[in-house]
């Protein structure tokens, strides 16, 4: 039984497993091998300095100045992660009024 049980593993693993890759077929075609075949050439990259920043090259209002509206849903989304946070900690966090009525936490 035991030797039934070894050939019957063995299958399977010959099945699942990827070959080792030492032998070939005798059908296997050749390796072609290209001595022609193009190079790569990659263009230098300029070094120096780029030109400077002109006022007009650049945009009238800073980046990091949000509107009220943006500063509002960064807030709100703030709220949001951190009461994701505290819920997967164990802390509930959850709203403290549910359809106008007041929810004890």
């Amino acid at each position: 039984m035991r030797k039934h049980s070894a050939w019957i593993f063995e299958l399977l693993l010959r099945l699942l497993l990827p070959a080792r890759g030492r032998h070939r077929t005798a059908g296997s075609l050749p390796v072609v091998v290209h001595e022609e075949a193009p190079t790569l050439v990659v263009p230098p990259v300029p070094v120096g300095r780029p030109g400077l920043l002109r006022g007009e090259d650049t945009a009238l209002i800073r980046p990091y100045v949000l509107t009220p509206e943006e500063l509002q849903e960064r807030r709100l989304q703030r709220g949001r992660r951190r009461a994701l946070w505290l819920a997967v900690h164990g802390i509930d966090a959850g709203p403290r009024w549910i359809h106008g009525v007041e929810v004890a936490a």
